[in-house]
């Protein structure tokens, strides 16, 4: 739901970028999108925390949810596109944790929990068009059950990325932008933008992960 890693477009084609269809053919090929490695701030925040039941919502290619049922947890992968969970079933069979995940195919945008809770509900690198992540944020938080926790990872706004278009730019959020998508009962516990190296076209750079973490805590 963001397309960071295209640089050089045009506006129509990064509007495209948001939108399921773009993504079905981007994962259409036959190589990896995706390093299929877990997500720097999900393993810091995650470690620690008991294995219960988990949502990873823009699970893409599935790095983050298989690597959560490696550590025990039972887990739900969301994305918008077909043919990312496709491969994320795939690679969580090849990792040999398909009986401890499954999948559901829902646009972060519509979300709704449908009575469904998870003691952990985990978003990385989504970023809808328009500010829209704070809705996203509340949406989430209505999966989460009571004492779990929500983590929403997104990229912080940067110069390393005016290669973008304007509408991927202002997709991007810092974590305190969130705040407001938050209910009442949830208690925030890291809200902070945390440094990271990154290879981008062959080049190491500078970025920064906008990090919120919050706990419901009734």
């Amino acid at each position: 739901m963001s397309g960071h890693g295209h640089g050089h477009q045009s506006e129509a084609e990064a509007t495209a970028m948001f939108e399921p269809p773009s993504w079905d053919e981007r994962y259409s090929g036959p190589d990896k999108v995706w390093s299929g490695q877990p997500n720097p701030q999900l393993v810091a925040e995650v470690t620690g925390l008991t294995p219960g039941t988990a949502l990873d919502v823009g699970c893409g290619e599935g790095g983050d949810v298989i690597w959560l049922a490696q550590q025990g947890w039972k887990v739900t992968g969301a994305d918008f596109s077909s043919n990312g969970l496709t491969r994320a079933a795939r690679h969580a069979e090849q990792a040999g944790v398909a009986d401890s995940v499954d999948f559901w195919q829902v646009d972060a945008r519509a979300f709704a929990a449908e009575g469904r809770t998870f003691d952990l509900v985990t978003s990385h690198f989504l970023h809808p068009p328009d500010g829209g992540m704070v809705e996203v944020t509340r949406r989430l938080a209505g999966a989460v059950a009571p004492g779990g926790h929500l983590l929403v990872v997104g990229h912080a706004p940067s110069e390393v990325f005016t290669q973008l278009s304007a509408s991927h730019r202002k997709a991007m959020f810092v974590a305190e932008e969130l705040l407001p998508g938050l209910p009442e009962n949830f208690e925030p516990v890291v809200v902070e933008q945390r440094p990271r190296t990154a290879v981008r076209e062959g080049v190491t750079v500078e970025i920064a992960d906008s990090t919120l973490l919050a706990r419901r805590t009734s």
